[in-house]
């Protein structure tokens, strides 16, 4: 929908898997830190191992405040000024993704490069919803969800896959003996409490410092060795109301059980997320190359090893990579939700009826200025000459700019920024068709020859018109340096360019064919 903006910085996020402790988070950090410090564009960063950073843009709609679990970490870099550097931030993710990601996978991690959007912020760039029939478990919407991950994962341009699934982490339950509890006079609330203070610790003691500014809490609860096994923790003594010493084991005892998965709600529906991100390619063409080799229910699962068509091979008249893979029966997957699809989609649904809006109040005016409702079609003919210069403009754009930063594709997108600028040309380039029309009709008027008319127009009128359209394309040139409205300086440019050709000769030629007949 946008470009990517040149910030100074992006934020990494990492993921190890649910059973993984906070050293073994810190030591995947620790590695990625190493490799960050090591360029020379970074200027420093900050990371957060178990606990949230601080919440930017991003973090508002993809909750980073709840960030506070043991295998989660973020690091947040800052690189020099833009004029001190070559690359853009976006390069900059492109040629250290490969590396990043490779020591994440060392360490079982999924790795995320985070950029700052220039437009409205979404969990992710592609994202697929998964839903199913309400008989269905919520097991089974995970496991459609899991086909959906392994046809992301062989699509190219699409990295950094997530599900939600959580991976099972073993659990120790104490089931208490509720008889052999009441003998000794233990409850049930004063077994856990002893259980908590163990294991979590009990930080209501406050220690008070003269030196201190905020009171320190003492954190009360038993080593690492003596809390992470059943055994141990059966020796404790729980004391009941009667103030008699009961040891755990004999009031109950260990039992192992296994996390659930978390269920998550959409418009009160259970839905199963499938995340990815994009890379050199746009969101919309990778859902449409995957949609196009969806299959019907149950006849085909994605091979996430499978070698797809090239991307250059594929076209919107033949697209697909040629990995087939279906739902489950009984499932359904969308993509119009949390991801770029449906922003995208509304937003150029949105500027495509405002173009419509501008062009017929374009028309009104036209019509109160000229008393004619045939000669502002003439006049308005300039407005779609625009898209023969913009759509092949922007080609040929990414054939000579167009670069490859780390392995990954860093071409010029046809954003909305883009879009905007073609609503802009409608009011642009109708006045360069204006000036001819009106030298027409004046000279047809007052005797002269309709062809003499025509001819005299383009030779008179010439030098209005090319100052017109260079001073308007000139004054786009400095918008392009701009990486998020570039976009729409390149659609003023290759939109004047092609429109005054074209101009000064398709709207001459109309105007013959409507005043030849009746001289």
């Amino acid at each position: 929908m946008l470009p990517f903006d040149n910030k100074n910085e992006w934020l990494l996020v990492i993921d190890l898997p649910e059973d993984a402790s906070l050293e073994r988070t810190d030591a995947a950090v620790r590695d990625l830190e190493a490799a960050i410090a090591a360029e020379p564009e970074v200027t420093d960063f900050t990371s957060y191992v178990g606990v949230g950073g601080p919440i930017d843009f991003n973090g508002l709609v993809r909750h980073y405040a709840l960030r506070q679990l043991p295998y989660q970490a973020e690091i947040r870099v800052n690189f020099v000024g833009k004029r001190q550097r070559k690359q853009q931030s976006h390069g900059l993710a492109l040629r250290l993704r490969d590396r990043l990601e490779e020591i994440g996978a060392r360490h079982e991690a999924l790795v995320r490069i985070v950029e700052l959007p220039p437009g409205p912020p979404v969990l992710a760039s592609l994202v697929a919803e998964v839903r199913g029939r309400p008989d269905m478990t919520y097991g089974q919407l995970l496991q459609a969800a899991g086909q959906v991950a392994d046809r992301f994962r062989a699509e190219p341009g699409v990295v950094e896959v997530d599900e939600v699934a959580e991976k099972p982490v073993e659990r120790w339950l104490f089931v208490t003996d509720q008889e052999k509890a009441a003998l000794a006079g233990v409850s049930v609330a004063e077994i856990a409490e002893t259980i908590r203070t163990a294991v979590d610790g009990d930080d209501s003691v406050v220690l008070r410092e003269p030196n201190e500014r905020q009171p320190l809490r003492v954190l009360v609860r038993l080593p690492r060795t003596a809390r992470s096994d059943p055994r141990d923790l059966s020796r404790l003594q729980v004391v009941g109301r009667t103030g008699r010493t009961v040891t755990l084991s004999e009031l109950g005892t260990w039992q192992p059980t296994r996390t659930g998965q978390p269920i998550h709600h959409k418009n009160l529906q259970r839905v199963a997320y499938v995340m990815a991100e994009c890379v050199g390619r746009p969101p919309a063409e990778c859902v449409v190359d995957i949609l196009a080799d969806q299959q019907p229910d149950g006849t085909a699962i994605a091979d996430p090893n499978a070698t797809p068509r090239p991307v250059a091979e594929r076209t919107y008249l033949q697209p697909g990579g040629g990995v087939p893979w279906s739902m489950p029966i009984g499932t359904e997957v969308t993509f119009a939700g949390e991801g770029e699809w449906k922003i995208t989609l509304d937003v150029f649904r949105d500027l495509g009826l405002a173009f419509g809006a501008a062009m017929i109040m374009i028309y009104v005016i036209l019509v109160a200025q000229t008393g004619s409702f045939v000669l502002p079609i003439i006049v308005m003919l300039a407005i779609p000459l625009t898209v023969l210069g913009v759509m092949p403009g922007f080609w040929l754009l990414n054939q000579i700019s167009g670069t490859t930063v780390g392995g990954y594709a860093d071409p010029v997108f046809f954003t909305a920024t883009a879009m905007i600028g073609m609503i802009a040309l409608a009011g642009i380039v109708t006045r360069d068709a204006i000036i001819l029309v009106d030298f027409m009709e004046l000279a047809v008027n007052k005797g002269r020859p309709l062809f003499d008319a025509i001819l005299e127009s383009r030779v008179v009128r010439l030098r209005p018109i090319l100052l017109t359209a260079g001073a308007a394309l000139l004054s786009s040139l400095p918008i392009t340096l701009d990486p998020i409205f570039s976009g729409l300086g390149w659609s003023l440019i290759f939109g004047l360019i092609a429109s005054t050709i074209f101009t000064l000769f398709v709207i001459p030629a109309t105007y013959w064919l409507l005043k030849a007949g009746k001289e």
